[in-house]
């Protein structure tokens, strides 16, 4: 149940550095008391990117554009996107919704939202890599997952097989 209204300059930012993936955020819809639906607050800063490149089996994502300017690559063939403030991108889950964000010059501020289902599979086709993630929603509360896991999409063991 929501404890009332959060307001996002009462929140920390985590930092995110992976070299040229590099953000800030903050959890809104973790700190309202959300259980359904997530919701992240990212500031990514000018020429770097996101999250890798990916789309979810089991969740549905969206994005809408704050401020800044920045890239969206989308789909299997990696459309490229402007993306500028007021802009919203719906994601349905499934592959015709990977996709993946680039500041542009400036810094770029993002509200994503997503469904919270559990369990979910997230592909990440640049990879040949799938996350596995049961008891808790990618975005969720880690403690509470029964399985979180990264795995090479190719890996394969015959049903029967000891």
């Amino acid at each position: 149940m929501s404890d009332g209204p959060v307001n996002a300059d009462d929140l920390d930012w985590t930092d995110y550095d992976h070299g040229d993936r590099q953000f800030r955020r903050k959890q809104l819809g973790e700190a309202a008391g959300g259980e359904d639906l997530g919701a992240s607050l990212y500031a990514v800063p000018p020429g770097k990117r996101l999250w890798l490149r990916h789309y979810h089996e089991g969740n549905e994502e969206a994005i809408f554009v704050q401020r800044g300017t920045g890239t969206l690559w989308l789909g299997p063939e990696k459309e490229e996107h402007p993306l500028e403030a007021g802009d919203y991108v719906a994601l349905p889950a499934g592959e015709e919704s990977a996709h993946e964000i680039a500041a542009g010059d400036e810094e770029l501020r993002l509200l994503m939202v997503s469904t919270m289902e559990e369990p979910d599979i997230t592909v990440y086709p640049d990879r040949e890599m799938v996350g596995l993630y049961a008891g808790a929603a990618p975005g969720g509360d880690a403690a509470e997952r029964s399985l979180s896991t990264y795995l090479d999409a190719t890996a394969e063991k015959d049903y029967w097989d000891e």
